[in-house]
């Protein structure tokens, strides 16, 4: 007479898969938590939100001239709205600022204005990589000819 094996996982198949699980988000915590210092990934969605934010605000202004709260300010301390960096207050949303992490654009620009559309202009309109550096991490936020806001660069 033939015996079936139990169908499912050994006790050792399952320590197996939890100790691998422990060692992956043992290394994705590491991305996000550097050693005595803040990551700069942490953040790099944050800018990504208040730069759209900016950009959408402008989109759909419907104005033809700027005002401070349509232009995308990218100084070392504050990212976000010209008018929020200049008064930054905790009832808007549309700045980024933390005492851990320093801010830089390439080109070095100190704005970003945007069209009705979305589009960059002037000496944004080629593009311009923010790089966010904190302690011994650093990320970058994409800002591209067409519009696109984003982490993985300009296509």
């Amino acid at each position: 007479m033939k015996t079936r094996k139990g169908l499912g996982f050994t006790l050792v198949e399952l320590i197996v898969v939890i100790i691998l699980l422990a060692i992956i988000s043992a290394y994705a915590a590491s991305r996000y938590i550097g050693v005595g210092s803040f990551s700069a990934f942490a953040i790099q969605d944050s800018v990504i939100s208040v730069a759209r934010q900016v950009q959408l605000n402008r989109m759909q202004s419907n104005t033809s001239t700027l005002n401070d709260s349509f232009v995308l300010s990218i100084s070392t301390a504050c990212i976000g709205s010209k008018e929020s960096c200049a008064n930054p207050i905790d009832s808007r949303s549309d700045w980024v600022m933390n005492d851990s992490v320093s801010f830089s654009a390439m080109p070095n620009i100190a704005t970003i204005e945007f069209d009705l559309l979305g589009n960059p202009l002037g000496a944004a309109s080629a593009g311009v990589d923010i790089t966010i550096q904190g302690g011994n991490s650093h990320a970058v936020v994409s800002v591209c000819p067409n519009g696109l806001i984003s982490t993985s660069g300009c296509f």
